[in-house]
């Protein structure tokens, strides 16, 4: 006999902060009558952090520090053990989004070594002869906006051979001078960042102009971390041999649960940066880095 479950919840988007209830209905589908053997709900919310590969075997330590953090666990039964009739059947729910003791709610994040994530699951226990239905359902969480309003922190930079770290000959890089600006370093996360690039002048023609956006995932204890940085997007903001001494914009949107605001705890940090990318025709890469930090208001 088919049956199918699923989990709505009243919102659409399915953004929720710490002290609102998680509410919706439990959909059941089934053409005739079905017995059960009772029907729960759980609701969980856990950081994963993971180690990257040069990582393992590294540090012994890790191996304890790297297990999942609970940060709520929550359980209630939707229906006693019965029967539903054949057709639709809704049953409503509603969860307290609260923490026990003094755990704090961290955004929701997806990330490559950190992954904070929040879920409900539906169990619909049957009979030995038929199988259990189990339905996952995630929803997201935002931490509270800070009240302190953001000062932005405008950046000017300049950059020429002469500015460049991690090059080996100096002598033979080509002539250049790239100038420009970002806003703010110090970003609300539901706003753009911005900012211009200009190309003063150049020996060499230029191929492309990127803006990249980072990741940097720090997990460990008090032995030792591990930070891994890994690239979230890159975006051309400019293609070709670009006009000189013409202003360029910077414009990038962060992306949804691949960012959150900066966050740092006794376990594990997750920031972020921005690179201003030039390639030249050679495939000269210049890159100058600015770290972020974001914060939701």
């Amino acid at each position: 006999m088919s049956v199918t479950l699923d989990i709505r919840l009243k919102r659409a988007n399915k953004v929720y902060h710490e002290g609102e209830a998680v509410a919706g209905v439990i959909v059941l589908m089934c053409k005739e009558a079905l017995q059960h053997h009772g029907i729960s709900l759980n609701m969980e919310g856990s950081v994963n952090l993971q180690l990257s590969s040069k990582s393992v075997g590294v540090f012994e330590a890790f191996y304890n520090s790297v297990k999942p953090i609970q940060l709520i666990s929550n359980n209630i039964e939707v229906a006693k053990a019965g029967k539903i009739p054949g057709g639709k059947t809704e049953i409503p729910f509603e969860f307290p989004l609260n923490t026990k003791g003094n755990k704090v709610l961290y955004e929701t994040y997806h990330g490559v070594f950190v992954n904070i994530q929040y879920t409900l699951r539906c169990d619909m226990k049957r009979s030995l002869l038929a199988k259990d239905l189990t339905r996952n359902c995630e929803f997201i969480v935002h931490c509270q906006p800070q009240k302190s309003k953001v000062v932005p922190t405008p950046v000017n930079f300049s950059i020429t051979p002469d500015t460049l770290q991690n090059t080996r000959e100096r002598s033979l890089l080509p002539k250049f001078l790239i100038k420009g600006h970002l806003d703010a370093t110090n970003c609300v996360i539901s706003q753009p960042l911005t900012g211009e690039v200009m190309v003063e002048n150049s020996d060499v023609p230029i191929k492309s102009i990127e803006l990249q956006l980072v990741r940097v995932e720090t997990c460990g204890c008090a032995e030792g971390y591990a930070r891994d940085a890994t690239e979230i997007q890159n975006i051309q903001i400019a293609e070709g041999n670009v006009c000189h001494s013409l202003a360029i914009p910077i414009y990038m949107v962060f992306p949804r649960l691949f960012t959150c605001p900066t966050l740092e705890t006794t376990n594990f940090k997750v920031e972020f940066e921005v690179n201003v990318v030039i390639v030249l025709h050679d495939d000269h890469l210049i890159t100058e880095n600015f770290p972020l930090k974001l914060c939701r208001v």
